[in-house]
C-alpha cells in the first residue's frame, strides 16, 4: 500500500508540495478575500512570456525564468494599472486584455523557437521529476512567504475588511497590497516547475474557496486552506502514481476539486437544498447574519470576515 515511499521522486514530490503548500496557501486565502481569484488566474498567464523567453535565452534555469517570469509578471500589472488610470478601460478588462496577449505571446515564442521540451511540460509542470534548483526555489519562495506574512498580516487584514480604516491609520495604504501581489507572482513561480502555469493556480484557489465554507475567522480559514492544499498534493501524488497516465498535475487540482464540492455541500455555510427551499429560512440567509435584541426585538446585524 505505501510502496511508493520507496521511490525517491515520490518523496521529493511530497516534500516540495508539502512546503509548497505552506507558502500556497495564505495566498491563495487572501485572492478569495479580496475577490481576486480571477486576478490570480490572469498573473498565472502573464508570468509565461517572461519564463519562455528566458528559457529559449538560458535553458531550463530556475534563476533566468524566475527572474523572466518575475518581470513579465510586474510589467503586466503595472501596465494594467496604467491602461486603468489612463484611458476609459477598467482594470479588470485591462488585465484580460494583457494576460491573453501575455498567454498568447508565450505559447507563440516556445513553439517558434522549436523548443525539445514539449509545451505539456509548461502548462501542466512535472513535479515526479524536479531538480534540486526547483526544490530550492520552492524552499525560498515558502520562506519569503512566511516571513512576508507575518510582517504584514495585519495591516493586509485591515486593508482587506475596511480599507479606509486601513487608509487613515498608515502612511502608505498601498504598500501591504503591492507586497501581497508580489508574492502572488512569486508563488506562481515557485510551484510553475511542479504543476505548470495552467494548474498552479488551482491549487492555490480551489482549497481557499473550499476552506471559506468551514471557516468563520481568519486564523481558522488560514489552517483549513493549508489542510485542504495538503491533503489535495498527497492524495494527487499517490493517485498519479498508481494510475501512470494520469498526470500529477491535474490529479492535485481535481483532488482539491473533490474538496471544494464536498465542501459545497456539506459545509455549515455551503450549500443547503432543504434550507433553499424553505422560503424563510432562503430570506435569513439572504438577510445576512442576523440576531435579535431579546429586549427591543430590534434587529443586531453581525459583520463577519
Amino acid at each position: 500500500m505505501f510502496e511508493w515511499f520507496e521511490y525517491a521522486f515520490m518523496v521529493r514530490a511530497l516534500v516540495a508540495t508539502s512546503v509548497m503548500s505552506f507558502a500556497i496557501a495564505p495566498v491563495g486565502a487572501f485572492l478569495v478575500l479580496r475577490r481576486l481569484s480571477l486576478a490570480g488566474e490572469a498573473m498565472a498567464h502573464a508570468i509565461v512570456p517572461g519564463i519562455v523567453i528566458a528559457f529559449v535565452l538560458s535553458g531550463l534555469s530556475v534563476v533566468s525564468m524566475v527572474i523572466g517570469g518575475l518581470t513579465a509578471g510586474i510589467a503586466v500589472a503595472a501596465l494594467t494599472s496604467l491602461l486603468a488610470r489612463m484611458t476609459i478601460i477598467r482594470e479588470d478588462a485591462s488585465l484580460a486584455s494583457l494576460y491573453l496577449i501575455a498567454l498568447a505571446l508565450g505559447i507563440f515564442v516556445l513553439s517558434a523557437a522549436g523548443s525539445a521540451v514539449p509545451l505539456k511540460s509548461f502548462l501542466f509542470g512535472s513535479i515526479l521529476g524536479i531538480d534540486n534548483e526547483t526544490l530550492v526555489l520552492i524552499g525560498v519562495t515558502a520562506t519569503i512567504t512566511l516571513v512576508s506574512f507575518a510582517i504584514i498580516l495585519r495591516p493586509l487584514i485591515t486593508n482587506t475588511i475596511d480599507p479606509l480604516f486601513h487608509e487613515s491609520q498608515t502612511k502608505y495604504p498601498g504598500l501591504a497590497t503591492q507586497w501581497f501581489m508580489f508574492l502572488v507572482v512569486l508563488n506562481l513561480l515557485g510551484a510553475f516547475k511542479a504543476l505548470g502555469t495552467l494548474m498552479a493556480v488551482g491549487l492555490m484557489i480551489l482549497p481557499a474557496t473550499a476552506a471559506r465554507y468551514w471557516a468563520s475567522t481568519i486564523t481558522s480559514y488560514l489552517l483549513t486552506t493549508f489542510g485542504f492544499a495538503l491533503l489535495s498534493c498527497w492524495i494527487g501524488l499517490i493517485v498519479s502514481f498508481h494510475l501512470p497516465d494520469v498526470p500529477s498535475g491535474p490529479a492535485i487540482v481535481l483532488v482539491a476539486a473533490v474538496f471544494f464540492l464536498i465542501s459545497l455541500i456539506f459545509a455549515p455555510q455551503g450549500f443547503h437544498p432543504a434550507a433553499w427551499l424553505n422560503p424563510a429560512c432562503r430570506w435569513q440567509q439572504s438577510d445576512g447574519d442576523t440576531n435579535v435584541n431579546s429586549e427591543t426585538g430590534e434587529k443586531i446585524h453581525e459583520k463577519t470576515f
